[in-house]
């Protein structure tokens, strides 16, 4: 996915003020954030994943002497203790606007995604789950995780015009 420059990129902080606007009573994608220069850009949070192992946890603290001597040793049980299996991570990148997320838009979103064989719920033209499981599923196949339709995606779906550079010489 293309990655904006330092200047155009939204930051946390002006995703933490955006209030997300319900399509749907289940939450199904991250909110979009409109940029001054009429880009958008989506933020896909995912987080730690964690695993009890067992491990060793001190119970007692070891007495030590002033001259370093172990009066007492520690004492250890055996006992489960977390571990991170994946780290938090967090990506940002260029999405489809909320203006442009028409009924329309989302119909043809709908059947793009169904002649590739990855939708296979009703042409509602709403996200609902089928839609946004299927956008998750075509995306992540191709490196990206989310359920928010991203401006790539789109564009690989023929739903949004590829800008093309012409030379004039």
């Amino acid at each position: 996915m293309p990655k904006g420059t330092e200047d155009d990129t939204a930051t946390r902080a002006e995703f933490s003020t955006i209030q997300p606007v319900a399509l749907s009573p289940v939450r199904i994608a991250p909110p979009v954030i409109a940029l001054s220069n009429g880009r958008c850009q989506a933020r896909e949070e995912t987080p730690a994943v964690y695993e009890h192992v067992m491990g060793e946890v001190r119970v007692i603290q070891a007495e030590i002497a002033d001259d370093g001597t172990v009066i007492t040793p520690a004492v250890y049980r055996r006992a489960p203790v977390p571990k991170i299996v994946r780290e938090r991570s967090e990506i940002i990148f260029d999405a489809v606007c909320g203006h442009q997320m028409t009924p329309e838009f989302l119909s043809s979103l709908q059947r793009a995604l169904a002649a590739r064989d990855y939708f296979h719920g009703n042409v509602t033209g709403m996200i609902d789950a089928p839609t946004a499981a299927a956008i998750r599923k075509y995306q992540r196949e191709r490196g990206l995780d989310s359920a928010q339709l991203s401006l790539d995606t789109a564009r690989m779906l023929g739903l949004i015009t590829v800008d093309i550079d012409i030379d004039d010489s």
